[in-house]
């Protein structure tokens, strides 16, 4: 099983006084990024769900959004500050001293100064809260990995049928390099017979040009590297697992052999091969991006 860096899950856990929505979405990353937004009174369960979410993923650049609405109508509370308003009518008292006015504060005047009175927050009870907010994660983490295995499981098909086709090109590369050398023997051959006309031609002269050549144009080592890696990439997508990092050094790998090829060469159906080789591999290495 492969799974795609690709995916986006959702889930609502609503009970009579809350509710908490988790949704994820995912693109390709090198390594593992998380980018949570979430309400300031969830910030505690930061640590928590980074935590869970590695239960989950490996690699991708994953954004994760929570919304919080808490049904409750006693959430919060009215404080009074019996010491700040003492203050308050102290100074007040001292200006109607100082001033020789009339001292005409009331209770419905000193409740709007600053302070006097605040709204604050009940307590929340951590642990039952953090069991909704898990419980949302996880079901939006399953959603999540689900379609990451489905999109994985369709880059695997089309990888291994990519795969396929580079190893026909591999295969007619091979067939037909040793005819490129008998057909330089010949065309070497019949062109000293044409110059030199009725002398004698040299074998062993025309042998070591014709070996010049076949070392020069000669591809089997690369071929057989890039038949190993091509192999080596399908047994690794049949494994499955985290096999991302891997197969995109495989990658490179086989683009190096395909370039060394295509340099190499010096017939025009092998570089024409080689050309859809190398097209294929960048192909690949795309959609091999895309793998956790």
């Amino acid at each position: 099983m492969i799974k795609s860096m690709t995916g986006f899950g959702r889930c609502e856990v609503q009970e009579a006084e809350r509710k908490i929505v988790v949704e994820m979405k995912s693109v390709n990353h090198r390594y593992l990024d998380v980018n949570i937004k979430m309400p300031k009174k969830l910030n505690f369960f930061e640590a928590a769900i980074r935590s869970e979410l590695k239960n989950y993923i490996q690699r991708g650049k994953v954004d994760i959004f929570i919304t919080y609405e808490d049904y409750t109508e006693s959430n919060v509370c009215v404080k009074y500050n019996k010491e700040l308003a003492a203050e308050y009518v102290a100074y007040l008292n001292q200006m109607a001293e100082d001033f020789s006015l009339d001292n005409d504060v009331r209770v419905s005047c000193l409740s709007r100064y600053p302070e006097v009175f605040t709204m604050e927050e009940q307590n929340i009870d951590e642990e039952t809260l953090w069991k909704l907010l898990d419980q949302a994660i996880k079901g939006a983490a399953d959603g999540f990995v689900e379609t990451r295995i489905r999109e994985g499981e369709h880059l695997r098909s089309d990888l291994l049928e990519k795969l396929d086709g580079m190893l026909e090109h591999v295969k007619f590369i091979t067939e037909r390099s040793p005819q490129i050398i008998a057909e330089y023997k010949q065309k070497l051959e019949d062109k000293v017979k044409e110059l030199l006309e009725d002398t004698k031609v040299d074998e062993n002269r025309l042998l070591m040009e014709v070996t010049i050549f076949a070392d020069r144009v000669c591809v089997d080592e690369e071929l057989v590297r890039l038949k190993s890696h091509i192999e080596t990439t399908k047994e690794t997508l049949l494994q499955g697992g985290s096999i991302g990092r891997k197969l995109d050094f495989i990658a490179q790998e086989m683009n190096r052999e395909a370039n060394t090829i295509l340099s190499k060469s010096n017939d025009l159906e092998i570089s024409n091969r080689a050309i859809e080789l190398k097209t294929e591999i960048e192909k690949v290495r795309e959609q091999i991006q895309n793998i956790e």
